[in-house]
């Protein structure tokens, strides 16, 4: 994981897709003025922003993260949601077993 933002990567990768930092700040729903703070390293990334961040550079929100630095958070994503929904309806077919074998006695 970066210590810092990594200003030639989001370049490189702004480059590569021929978009200009200024594309990003407006699909991120930031102001340019925010988005050079974000390049500076002095303002941090809503997990949202990331979000629209890894899909305007065509990489994972855990890359954008990954090179936004530290603190950076990392959206969660249809694969957690699934995992969560999937953990509840096994508590709930517990408890339904449970229930059931208390009535029938």
């Amino acid at each position: 994981m970066a210590l810092f933002f990594d200003v030639a990567w989001f370049d490189e990768r702004l480059a590569d897709r021929g978009l200009s930092r200024a594309v990003l700040a407006a699909a991120s729903g930031l102001s340019e003025a925010d988005l050079a703070l974000v390049f500076k390293d002095q303002r941090e990334l809503s997990a949202e922003q990331v979000g629209k961040f890894a899909e305007l550079l065509g990489v994972s929100p855990a890359e954008v993260a990954d090179r936004a630095g530290v603190s950076t958070p990392v959206p969660r994503g249809a694969a957690a949601l699934e995992a969560r929904i999937a953990e509840l309806e096994r508590k709930v077919a517990r408890l339904e077993g449970e229930i059931a074998s208390l009535k029938a006695c």
